[in-house]
């Protein structure tokens, strides 16, 4: 049975290696569980009730993923999009949490369609390059200033924005201790840096008296305060468009490279350097957020985790298949999810930090009409709070300086359009 599913020998792979491959991502990408339940609470949503959507919709993802598309690929909330969803629509915009999941389900629905129609391929090719880099950039440093707002290393400043907080303070020591774990086990390698530095973290502040661990094992709490819950006619209101697209927007760019980036490691790409079933994929992944959104969390994307696991031999749907079962046996370690502190999560945030803003390394930075579009979308990330205005600013920008640098035929069609739209937005919402 499972060679007729995931022809496996086909593939040059064994049940015993496909095993393998899925417990070593399961293991690089499981923090999720914790981190995303940390980010959406504050949004006013039931911690538990996260806990239990972001498991589920993991294992919706992965095994979509694993029994259709076929790929070792997994999927989970996304890093970057939670923190988008928490921060900038709810608590920057001040959009109702149902509301900002009915943004997220609407822009899974339009991924599928352009997944259907086959026009992902040129959206992407529309999309500038340095745009896409300027954006994986700006939501690395948008993740690492919520991360060191949350561990009180930076705080509010009238006078000059923000300044330094007390690095004495014990969510500042435990934050930096954290982050410092995580880089140098995954420095050396080690297979699940990131939940071990999260879990090291939560032990030690509890045995210092400065956290408590609730429990470890028990029945999965209910779903019920986030299922459903999604408001799809409020987020059809004009003030959200922006939203929806800047959801679209990076869980675009975020699966294609992604898939494209896990499919080459894996040498699962055909001779002429194309992904096969590649729209299968992409449906996937769209029907793993709308699964999400109804299930009560942020876009459910394609985890670039996913190359551990191929590394260790992983080819076939049957290694995504075995996370989603981790997942799922996860649903009874809800105690210990929600004794991690926020401080545990700060660290694996700012590494997380570390991995997005390492696309600033392929800006041609000779050219600056490419590299100026990229700062913009950096900078105006953290300092807005706002993935939404950074890639508004980033298009506003290369078509701008384009233009006036006489390198207008480096503009797409697509590029100028929504540079113009983004003006409009602007002068008249």
């Amino acid at each position: 049975m499972l060679e007729r599913l995931f022809q496996i020998q086909a593939q040059g792979s064994s049940v015993k290696t496909e095993v393998i491959a899925g417990i070593t991502t399961f293991l690089t990408m499981a923090y999720i569980i914790f981190v995303n339940p940390d980010i959406l609470s504050a949004t006013g949503m039931d911690r538990d009730s996260i806990f239990v959507a972001t498991c589920l919709a993991a294992a919706v993802g992965c095994l979509i993923m694993g029994l259709w598309a076929n790929y070792p690929i997994a999927q989970a909330p996304g890093m970057g999009l939670n923190a988008f969803f928490t921060y900038g629509v709810v608590l920057g915009m001040g959009h109702a949490w149902e509301t900002a999941l009915g943004a997220v389900f609407l822009s899974g629905v339009i991924f599928m369609l352009l997944s259907i129609f086959k026009v992902r391929e040129w959206i992407i090719n529309a999309i500038p390059k340095s745009v896409r880099l300027g954006i994986g950039a700006g939501i690395g440093f948008f993740l690492a200033i919520i991360a060191m707002q949350n561990a009180g290393i930076v705080i509010g400043n009238p006078a000059t924005l923000v300044s330094l907080g007390d690095l004495t303070s014990a969510s500042a020591i435990y934050a930096l201790i954290g982050f410092f774990i995580i880089a140098a086990l995954a420095y050396l390698k080690i297979t699940g840096a990131v939940m071990i530095g999260v879990l090291a973290v939560t032990v030690a502040s509890a045995i210092t008296g400065h956290n408590s661990i609730g429990g470890f094992i028990s029945m999965p709490p209910s779903i019920a305060p986030t299922f459903f819950q999604l408001d799809i006619v409020g987020a059809l209101d004009v003030a959200m468009i922006s939203v929806i697209f800047s959801f679209l927007f990076v869980d675009l760019f975020d699966t294609s490279g992604t898939l494209i980036g896990v499919a080459e490691r894996g040498k699962l790409l055909d001779k002429d350097g194309n992904l096969p079933r590649i729209n299968r994929a992409m449906m996937s992944d769209s029907t793993a957020t709308m699964a999400g959104a109804l299930l009560g969390t942020s876009t459910t994307t394609s985890y670039i985790e996913s190359a551990a696991g191929i590394s260790s031999g992983g080819r076939t749907g049957l290694t995504a298949v075995v996370v989603a079962g981790l997942f799922l046996l996860c649903l009874f370690f809800a105690p210990l999810a929600g004794s991690v502190p926020a401080f545990a999560t700060a660290g694996a945030l700012l590494y997380v930090a570390v991995l997005m803003t390492g696309s600033l390394a392929k800006v041609d930075w000779d050219d600056v009409t490419e590299a100026a579009p990229v700062m913009i979308a950096a900078l105006a990330m953290p300092f807005t709070y706002s993935i939404a205005e950074g890639i508004a600013l980033a298009f506003i920008s290369y078509a701008a300086i384009k233009t006036l640098s006489g390198k207008w035929k480096d503009v797409s069609i697509a590029a100028y359009v929504l540079a113009a739209l983004f003006v409009l937005k602007y002068i008249f919402l």
